[in-house]
């Protein structure tokens, strides 16, 4: 039978990344080759199939791939794996692949077993690929099962690392229980970094920048510092002294439109991993390198910094250039600049803020957006006036944000963060012990049914009122920090307000106001306050005013800021 084979071809395959770099998948190939020279025959470089770090969960591989083409070309006669679990992870696949090749006519030989001798063959081939397949699958649920309930009880352990700012200690080294220690040079760096975004409000480029020219490296030893890696650090809440078990999920992996630049056009992997909300997190405690009130402050900072830039690379060459807003269709309003065309048939001294929504090109040559261009003279000196009517008399601020934190909000039932969290957790562990019940049969499938759907609806009303009194909160802390800073802020830059240049007008601007809103019937300007609106104070004055859209910026009218 020797002599009547012509090609033969090997199949070799490991899974992990750290197998791949291990040189593991060399002893297969080896153990293959020993079996080729020992039936007589060789077996050419070009016929060694070889998938390094793929996963045998898709038939998607690229050596695999090539070696159906050529078995379907009937270029090979036949073909050594080393076991079925090599060709494919699941069954169905092996079954799929066994037929396909046999249907071809080529011999596929085990290494561990002999394949198609006899029908009992054929049944062990079955039930051993069968129960590999189920223990693969127990023992993933036995593992998440575990390091679930070992996050539930605050161990360090289940974590995949220790983030930068950090080093991870094993519990062979901790006495018997793993922790974090903290890294005094990292974090020095990782609270410049949290007090860059949130305190004087830098762009994430301009945290890379000033990383680079202090010379601080990154943790793998390079001279400067990807975006990502800053925006991984700002979202880790293990910073705040919470670190997160359970933040991703694997989904399965979606077609790409398109090959990524510099990677293969087939994933090693048959899956994707996508963020969970943070409700689903299990939180550990972890030594804190930041405030909770500075981590909160930098995240809504991120999320404003995402909808708009605030100055682009040519630099800020408008005073509230990143602050404007279109009320009508969210987009940023930016400094339209004189052309040179019409600077020479129509003079004039002033700009205007156009809203990027009017501009076609932006969006396929159809506008989403009809509103009107604004004066930047105008809007500039109304806007830059009304920040000096709220520092010129800070008290009647002071005493509204006061009366704000007296008022109890309505509709929270009063209970602390931590009491809820606990019921939140109290209601997931019921919720499991029902599962488990219903699993071992203890329980009936309507009973069980009953009792996840009550406790379902417990968990959505749990986790709504946790939101609610996050934000009620986060309102107060917010309030607190501006009454303990007005006064002062105000005594500091009030005696300067009439003589101050064009780029401290700007700072105090971007220091004071969230955004402006324009609309096509009034402008209003929002201040870094998120309770609810302000009200009229005792003399009958706007604490925060808007502009009615007549005439220009001139006519000032009475209403509610946001």
């Amino acid at each position: 039978m020797t002599s009547d084979i012509a090609r033969v071809a090997l199949y070799a395959r490991v899974s992990g990344d750290q197998q791949a770099e291990a040189g593991t998948i060399g002893s297969q190939v080896e153990a293959l080759k020993a079996r080729i020279a020992q039936e007589g025959l060789t077996v050419e470089e070009e016929l060694c199939f070889i998938d390094d770090g793929y996963v045998g969960a898709t038939l998607v591989r690229p050596a695999l791939e090539r070696l159906r083409d050529m078995v379907a070309a009937g270029a090979i006669d036949r073909i050594y794996v080393h076991s079925p679990d090599r060709l494919a992870r699941k069954y169905a696949w092996q079954v799929l692949l066994v037929e396909e090749f046999q249907r071809c006519g080529v011999e596929l030989i085990f290494l561990n077993r002999e394949l198609g001798k006899s029908p009992e063959d054929d049944l062990l081939l079955q039930v051993q690929g069968m129960i590999a397949e189920y223990e693969r699958a127990k023992i993933m649920e036995r593992s998440r099962r575990g390091k679930l309930h070992a996050a539930r009880q605050g161990k360090i352990n289940v974590l995949s690392g220790a983030p930068y700012g950090y080093r991870y200690i094993p519990g062979s080294e901790g006495d018997g229980v793993a922790r974090y220690e903290i890294i005094l040079e990292e974090a020095r760096v990782v609270q410049q970094v949290f007090a860059w975004i949130g305190q004087d409000r830098l762009s994430m480029g301009e945290v890379v920048r000033r990383l680079k020219r202090q010379g601080i490296p990154s943790r793998r030893g390079k001279n400067y510092w990807e975006r990502t890696t800053i925006w991984g650090m700002l979202k880790n809440p293990a910073y705040q002294g919470t670190a997160a078990f359970g933040r991703t999920r694997v989904n399965g992996l979606k077609p790409p439109s398109r090959p990524h630049r510099g990677k293969p056009l087939v994933s090693k992997r048959p899956y994707a991993r996508c963020d969970v909300p943070p409700d689903q997190w299990t939180l550990i405690p972890v030594p804190a390198l930041v405030s909770k009130d500075l981590f909160q402050t930098v995240q809504e900072q991120l999320a404003e910094n995402r909808k708009r830039s605030r100055q682009s690379l040519r630099g800020a060459r408008y005073l509230l250039q990143g602050l404007l807003v279109c009320k009508h269709c969210g987009y940023a309003y930016y400094g339209k600049p004189i052309s040179p065309a019409a600077a020479k048939h129509k003079p004039r001294r002033y700009t205007y803020y156009r809203c990027s929504g009017t501009d076609a090109y932006r969006f396929g040559g159809q506008r989403v957006c009809f509103s009107t261009q604004v004066r930047t003279d105008q809007l500039d000196q109304a806007v830059w006036q009304d920040v000096c009517s709220l520092l010129s008399n800070p008290q009647r601020v002071e005493e509204e944000f006061k009366r704000r934190l007296t008022v109890k909000p309505k509709g929270i039932e009063w209970q602390s963060i931590e009491q809820l969290q606990a019921l939140l957790g109290k209601v997931k562990r019921g919720m499991a012990r029902i599962t488990d019940a219903y699993e071992d049969g203890l329980i009936e499938k309507k009973e069980f049914e009953r009792r996840i759907k009550q406790a379902k609806g417990r968990l959505e009303k749990l986790q709504t009122q946790v939101k609610e009194q996050m934000d009620e909160e986060t309102r107060r802390k917010e309030l607190r920090l501006v009454i303990g800073h007005l006064q002062e802020f105000a005594d500091h830059v009030k005696n300067g307000l009439e003589t101050a240049d064009w780029s401290t007008r700007r700072q105090i601007l971007r220091t004071l106001i969230k955004q402006v809103e324009i609309d096509q019937e009034e402008i209003r300007v929002a201040y870094r306050v998120s309770p609810p609106p302000f009200v009229e104070a005792s003399d009958n004055q706007i604490m925060q005013d808007c502009w009615r859209r007549v005439g220009g910026l001139s006519e000032r009218a009475r209403g509610e800021g946001q």
